[in-house]
């Protein structure tokens, strides 16, 4: 078989016919995943070229996975995040779905309260189990696409499941066609792909797939999970770790166009972020994460990331507002009780603080020698430094630059008579075996006690 790339217009060959091996016992790939020890990274050294779409967005699953590690969010809470979310993806709808559980009455709630904001993007859908009872939930309730849980690994079909992989495709091709008889569009959660057999199972269930949505006329996407996140983003490496080499796959030998295709990534091997970025690079349109991180065990792809993570990528934020970051992550630490880790990039307390005096008198200076980006401008929060032992007047200095905002003439520098007075009060205190940083509070009292020439400055 022979068929014209889209995108380079070159023709490749394809010998391949790939038919469902209905096999008896599970393929579980002891040579990577021996279980016993650590998963091991096998290379095949087959490369697969770069091929990211023209256009690539962010799904969201903030209100999914997002919500099965923690205590569920209230309906107003969902609201409040469903709006700051729509204000981040901006005008053009990067940040384009998001999806929605539908089991409890207070998800069903906060579904229909986000849906009456009339908002195009990010679209609201849901997410279901392939069975009727569940399919029931989603098919009048208003959203015009749901995800479908189609586990697709050995580990599920067999010992999980107690299915063959024959009884497992009819089962979810039989879920599949009642969404699309229905009205609405399937898109197919491909539950462990990267412990999956790819030519066995994977790639004819997706012909199959391809098949029903050309007869049907309905498009039917591929969410490809790496559920635990096994997934690697390397060249060569052999399948069904190869995150390059499922996206090649489903896009060359299934028939599905990057448009249809996701990507979602866990961070089990903090791989995470890595791996999402190579499915864009490889073909997928999308990548499915969820803000802050927060998703089952070690979290999913944050939404943060990848919203600079595609910046970094096209050049441009395409209208993203990323200064609402700060204000989702303010809310969701504050307003739920989240314990957010103090050095996470982006959101955590500390990701643009320093404490070392050589590093402040640096920012002093200029404060790109040690801060990432403008991360004022992009995120509203000025660097900062953290004021302990190892400061130094440099480090006293900046902190009171930066927390009262003064530049220019109006700044002060490390000769300053205040700078000088906290500088010996803060080695009374270490040299009395203090071992903790000094606070913002007690800094803005230090200010106040020793600042009678600085209050001129501050004022």
């Amino acid at each position: 078989m022979e068929h014209i790339m889209t995108n380079t217009a070159l023709p490749e060959h394809d010998t391949h016919k790939y038919e469902l091996q209905d096999v008896k016992e599970p393929q579980l790939f002891r040579e990577m995943f021996p279980y016993s020890q650590v998963p091991r990274t096998v290379f095949s050294n087959r490369q697969i070229p770069m091929n990211m779409p023209r256009n690539i967005y962010i799904t969201d699953t903030t209100f999914r996975d997002g919500q099965q590690s923690r205590a569920p969010y209230t309906t107003e809470q969902i609201v409040k995040i469903f709006k700051m979310m729509h204000r981040l993806g901006g005008e053009n709808g990067i940040i384009r779905q998001t999806e929605f559980f539908v089991y409890s009455e207070n998800d069903r709630k906060a579904l229909e309260k986000c849906m009456e904001l009339g908002y195009e993007f990010p679209e609201i859908t849901t997410w279901i189990r392939a069975n009727k009872q569940d399919f029931e939930l989603v098919k009048n309730i208003g959203v015009k696409e749901t995800g479908i849980l189609v586990s697709c690994s050995d580990y599920h079909i067999f010992n999980k499941m107690g299915l063959d992989r024959k009884k497992a495709m009819d089962k979810y091709l039989g879920i599949v066609k009642e969404c699309i008889d229905a009205g609405l569009r399937p898109r197919c959660h491909f539950e462990d792909i990267t412990r999956a057999d790819i030519c066995g199972f994977v790639l004819p269930f997706a012909i199959e797939l391809k098949k029903l949505s050309e007869e049907s006329g309905v498009p039917v996407k591929i969410r490809a999970c790496d559920t635990m996140g096994y997934g690697l983003p390397y060249p060569g490496v052999e399948l069904p770790r190869s995150v390059p080499g499922i996206i090649y796959g489903l896009q060359h030998y299934a028939g599905f166009g990057s448009d249809m295709l996701e990507w979602h990534g866990h961070n089990d091997f903090y791989k995470g972020v890595a791996n999402a970025s190579a499915a864009w690079l490889y073909g997928a349109g999308a990548v499915n994460c969820s803000l802050l991180g927060i998703g089952e065990r070690t979290g999913n792809v944050p939404t943060e990331a990848m919203v600079f993570e595609y910046a970094s990528l096209r050049g441009t934020l395409d209208g993203m507002d990323t200064t609402v970051i700060t204000e989702i992550a303010d809310y969701i630490s504050k307003e739920t009780g989240y314990d957010l880790p103090p050095m996470t990039p982006f959101v955590g307390k500390n990701f643009n603080v320093t404490r070392a005096g050589i590093h402040a008198d640096g920012l002093m200076k200029n404060e790109e020698i040690y801060n990432i980006f403008d991360t004022d401008k992009l995120l509203g929060r000025p660097p900062l430094v953290a004021v302990s032992q190892t400061s130094g007047l440099a480090g006293i200095a900046c902190w009171i630059n930066n927390y009262y905002r003064l530049s220019g003439d109006n700044a002060i520098d490390k000769k300053h008579p205040t700078v000088a007075k906290i500088k010996e009060w803060a080695d009374r205190e270490y040299a009395g075996g203090r071992v903790t940083v000094i606070s913002d509070d007690e800094m803005i009292s230090l200010v106040r006690k020793y600042g009678i020439e600085a209050e001129r400055s501050l004022a």
